[in-house]
């Protein structure tokens, strides 16, 4: 099955859903706390999806546990919250979610912080918000995916970070996951071409060292450094428009023409 282009009528119910989970993200940065554990976060972020008549698609997709990924420091992304897992000053995390509203998907992760991090900590958490951003300016009608990694991956390792290879966006808003595969590395004018209506996200994972990832054995889910150096991610779920793009997980209005 090829790229799907969304009708009017799935993307106003895409949109909805991507605000929800955008709302999400802002709702949860009241509760992160010293001492508070990240089951404890997923636990406020299910009950909110859940009250907003949504429910959270990771829930028992493939088997994954929880209502959300909360991935620390060297986790690169799916940490999956646990109740022994306690934020402390100086962690970094990403929150990931993905709301299912009337049957359509929003997706969309953001980094966070406790306390007082390094500056290393928090130049890798900027730059691969940079990336996001540059990744999102690519999109356009008669742009190509490929573009999306290239700006990223050039912009990355220019700041002497690598980029993750093993995990990428991806199309989304009627399933989960979608076609195309978006690639964070990429070369220019390469892979399909953007048309409006697709829908797909834009996730760079930026690492502070080497770029490649290994999955914890015991639980199958949780991806991490190879060296144990820092991570970091950002998320949207982007539409292209007939001009340009639209970021429907957006609830702060940065992206508002």
């Amino acid at each position: 099955m090829g790229i799907i282009i969304k009708t009017p009528e799935q993307i106003a119910g895409i949109r909805k859903s991507s605000q929800l989970a955008g709302h999400a993200l802002e709702m949860i940065k009241g509760f992160i706390k010293e001492g508070v554990s990240t089951e404890t976060l997923d636990n406020i972020i299910e009950e909110y999806i859940r009250d907003h008549g949504a429910i959270p698609a990771t829930k028992g997709y493939n088997g994954y546990p929880k209502s959300s990924c909360i991935s620390l420091n060297e986790v690169v992304c799916h940490g999956i919250p646990s109740p022994d897992i306690i934020l402390k000053p100086g962690d970094i995390f990403n929150i990931d979610v993905t709301t299912i509203l009337d049957g359509y998907y929003g997706d969309t992760s953001k980094m966070y912080w406790l306390g007082e991090i390094t500056p290393k900590a928090k130049q890798l958490i900027d730059d691969t918000y940079h990336c996001m951003n540059l990744g999102i300016q690519q999109v356009k009608p008669g742009s190509y995916f490929g573009n999306i990694g290239f700006a990223i991956s050039r912009y990355a390792q220019a700041k002497g970070h690598s980029v993750v290879y093993e995990f990428c966006g991806h199309g989304v808003g009627i399933d989960f996951h979608e076609e195309p595969q978006v690639e964070h590395t990429g070369r220019r004018n390469t892979g399909p071409m953007m048309k409006p209506g697709m829908i797909f996200t834009i996730e760079p994972m930026i690492n502070e060292g080497k770029s490649r990832t290994k999955v914890d054995k015991h639980d199958g889910w949780t991806a991490r450094t190879i060296d144990g150096k820092l991570s970091a991610q950002y998320e949207h779920t982007i539409l292209v428009t007939e001009t340009g793009f639209e970021a429907l997980t957006d609830v702060t209005g940065e992206y508002s023409e």
